[in-house]
């Protein structure tokens, strides 16, 4: 494309997102691209899912009475055709082509070229966008590229219609109950019904949500109070920097102060609070609607002072927030959503009364994901699409098994999930038999279970439960919940208290392990590719100051207790094991030396997650005392698909082949070098997989405090002798859907029904 066109592509690209509906993109959409390309017509088609047509709904040279009438069925004319294809179409003789169809509503039978693009949006036909021509001519390569550029910006803006339901695509309005179904990805499992309850950042204005004034009164008062705030403010800085700027890098602040005068800004805002909208909702919308205005101009002073404006609302929208006391109460069944939820605006809440969490971003095993699952919440995050902002006290049902999210469900969906809800407290109820029972097969073979912990109610939970050790203590989480590193003795106040809780038994300890999407809050890494990236152990070691401190901690608080391993995170080579090994030598004699006082030495082993590690068993093998495998990671990487990615998350399966044979050769590998071999990952969690895990010969299975019960359930239901039948028939299986139905079929057939979450899904 040349300079020029990509220029117009820009401009086009900007009205597009300036524009305040689908309807309006498509008016900017069809008129500048036939004014760009000099084309007699430009028309955009929808496609109508539910009516399987393709409706014109906008068009520039067509006759303006088709707009919104003339539709065509999916396999109809040559816009059809597109559709089927899912190509570009480009002819120069549109009307002897055989799939033409005349459409004398239209008028088009005078139009001789013809090129259509495809829009799609994840494998998805949404609609064809066509240009004509009277003149016969083939349309070049050029115009080609420019038009398909286009569509993919078009078609995130048809899917965003779609997804949000305040518009409907093919109707002007649409009621703002409809039902709509999203998908995310499961962070932890359960099932909630309830109303939403946005959590939104402070001053934060992408994140404030639409909500209807309850007393306009007191937010036009609200708002002249936050106003008259700002002004002051603003008068403050303009007096403080007299003797620092001179008069003209001081406009800034009179520009400020016009914005602010009662006919300027606030007289648009207080508008729309007078048609119901509450204070903050209103300064949002008023302020986004000029950033974008700002954002097309020509001029790039104009175009610069967005970020001003943008300071302007942020210092209006924090004073109106401090005058809000605080979030609503919550009730039991509330459904806290958002864009991302830390673990920090979690806690702050009382947890007791959430009933689901729902994020549009995040990660599965991020730390605020993995302080639900010990909470035992309901958790989808990555459902992309969830217009967070208009979902306010909106009726929702959560299904964290799925990963689906249902706004404003039938009345028919809702008791078919209550009824799923009775189910699934009737089998809490089945399992409390198993927390004092241990995980013996009925031909008598032992698998002892651990529990993964992070939080305090992890330790109580597990004990509970009867865990027979630690497998996978995070001690990244206290680091997450400070706003700085925590010194030595802090960190061994809390090591002391998990080691305590299982005296007697094993704790295995993970050295810290951020990076990726654990960031601290103190401590941000940004990296293009964080799951390769500086991570788990390739950190701590280019930090010693930080990894000794933390040794230190640890062996101080084992003393006495002498049940202490430590689990060294993301390992990829023999060296960094090596040079860890070094640390923890000089570490252990230094505080021996200090606190006057014979430590035993901990067992040390590493984290199988990286593939490479699978290849070098015997050399590790020389230098730990165990292994354990941390299937999640292990997983995203042989498969090398980002599971928190809700476009391919379809693809991160624990049952595929690959992941189940590497983990076969793996404990023969450890077997034959006489090493300890455990696995911590979701796996172990899933009564499915678990049963496997046994059969090939894992030592230890880890997992969450609320998987234990059902875990063991189906190790006391299932023969080892049927375990390694079932092993040795999924190993030659090559699909991992076909291996999940295998195994899916041996639980319900032998009584172990309630074990399968499928089994329980409702839709």
């Amino acid at each position: 494309m040349s300079n020029m066109q990509l220029d117009t592509l820009r401009r086009i690209v900007q009205e597009i997102n300036a524009s305040v509906s689908l309807h309006e993109s498509l008016e900017i959409m069809v008129n500048r691209v036939a004014e760009a390309m000099n084309v007699d017509v430009c028309s955009v088609y929808l496609l109508d899912e539910r009516n399987q047509r393709y409706l014109l709904m906008a068009s520039k040279g067509l006759k303006p009475e088709s707009v919104g009438n003339v539709s065509l069925q999916v396999g109809e004319g040559l816009v059809g055709l597109v559709g089927q294809r899912e190509e570009i179409v480009n002819l120069d003789n549109a009307p002897k082509h055989e799939r033409f169809l005349y459409l004398p509503e239209t008028g088009e039978e005078i139009y001789n070229s013809f090129l259509g693009v495809p829009v799609m949006y994840r494998r998805k036909v949404m609609g064809v966008l066509v240009v004509q021509n009277r003149e016969s001519q083939d349309f070049s390569e050029a115009a080609e590229s420019f038009l398909v550029t286009l569509c993919a910006q078009l078609s995130g803006v048809i899917a965003h219609a779609h997804a949000v339901g305040n518009i409907d695509v093919f109707r002007k309005f649409n009621n703002s109950t409809t039902y709509k179904t999203f998908q995310g990805v499961s962070g932890a499992g359960g099932i909630a019904l309830g109303r939403a309850i946005i959590l939104y950042p402070p001053a934060d204005l992408a994140a404030v949500p639409d909500r209807e004034a309850e007393d306009i009164s007191d937010e036009l008062n609200l708002l002249d109070q936050a106003v008259q705030s700002v002004r002051t403010e603003i008068k403050a800085l303009d007096e403080k920097m007299q003797d620092s700027l001179i008069s003209d890098e001081r406009a800034l602040f009179s520009v400020f102060l016009r914005m602010l005068d009662e006919n300027a800004l606030p007289a648009e805002i207080k508008e729309l609070i007078r048609n119901g909208s509450w204070a903050q909702g209103a300064v949002r919308r008023v302020i986004d609607k000029h950033i974008n205005l700002f954002s097309l101009m020509e001029d790039d002073y104009l175009r610069e002072r967005v970020a001003d404006l943008k300071d302007l609302g942020r210092r209006i929208l924090a004073y109106l927030q401090e005058a809000e006391s605080g979030h609503r109460e919550l009730s039991a069944d509330s459904i806290l959503i958002g864009e991302e939820i830390s673990t920090a605006a979690l806690v702050e809440l009382p947890v007791d009364k959430i009933a689901a969490i729902v994020t549009s971003e995040g990660a599965t095993n991020s730390h605020m994901v993995i302080v639900a699952r010990a909470l035992g919440i309901p958790t989808v995050v990555g459902v992309t699409e969830l217009p967070v902002n208009t979902l306010d006290d909106v009726e929702m049902i959560v299904d964290a098994y799925q990963g689906r999210v249902f706004i404003n469900p039938p009345r028919r969906l809702r008791q078919r999930y209550k009824d799923v809800q009775k189910e699934e407290e009737q089998i809490a109820k089945d399992l409390k038999q198993y927390e004092t029972r241990d995980a013996i097969t009925p031909d008598g073979h032992v698998v002892p279970l651990y529990v993964n912990t992070g939080l305090m109610i992890d330790v109580v939970r597990g004990v509970q439960r009867g865990a027979k050790g630690v497998g996978l203590y995070r001690s990244e989480i206290p680091f997450m919940l400070r706003d700085r590193f925590p010194g030595e003795e802090e960190q061994r106040a809390i090591y002391r208290q998990q080691l305590s809780h299982f005296a007697n038994k094993p704790v295995v300890m993970r050295t810290l392990d951020i990076g990726a999407d654990k960031d601290l809050p103190y401590f941000s890494i940004e990296e293009e590719n964080s799951a390769l990236g500086w991570r788990g152990l390739r950190f701590t070691l280019d930090h010693p100051e930080i990894f000794s401190s933390q040794i230190r901690a640890m062996l101080k608080a084992s003393i006495g207790l002498n049940n202490l391993h430590i689990l060294l995170p993301m390992v990829t080579s023999v060296s960094e094991v090596e040079e860890v090994l070094y640390l923890l030598e000089r570490d252990w004699v230094a505080v021996q030396e200090e606190e006057q006082v014979k430590i035993t030495k901990p067992k040390i082993g590493i984290m199988v997650e990286v593939p490479s590690v699978l290849l070098q068993i015997d050399e590790f093998a020389d230098l730990v005392d165990f292994f354990s495998v941390g299937s999640n990671d292990l997983t995203q990487y042989l498969l090398a698909v980002d599971r928190n990615n809700p476009r391919v998350a379809n693809v991160y399966s624990h049952f595929h082949p690959s992941v189940l044979r590497a983990l076969y050769r793996l404990v023969g590998e450890c077997r034959k070098y006489n090493k300890p071999i455990s696995i911590c990952g979701e796996m172990a969690g899933d009564p499915l997989s678990a049963v496997l895990l046994m059969a090939m010969g894992f030592n230890t299975l880890s997992m969450s405090s609320s998987n234990i019960l059902r875990v063991r359930k189906a190790i006391c239901h299932t023969p080892f002798s049927d375990a390694e039948q079932l092993l040795e028939e999924v190993l030659r299986m090559n699909n991992p859907l076909v291996v999940k139905s295998w195994l899916e079929h041996y639980f319900k057939t032998h009584g172990l029904t309630d074990m399968v979450k499928s089994s329980r899904l409702v839709v």
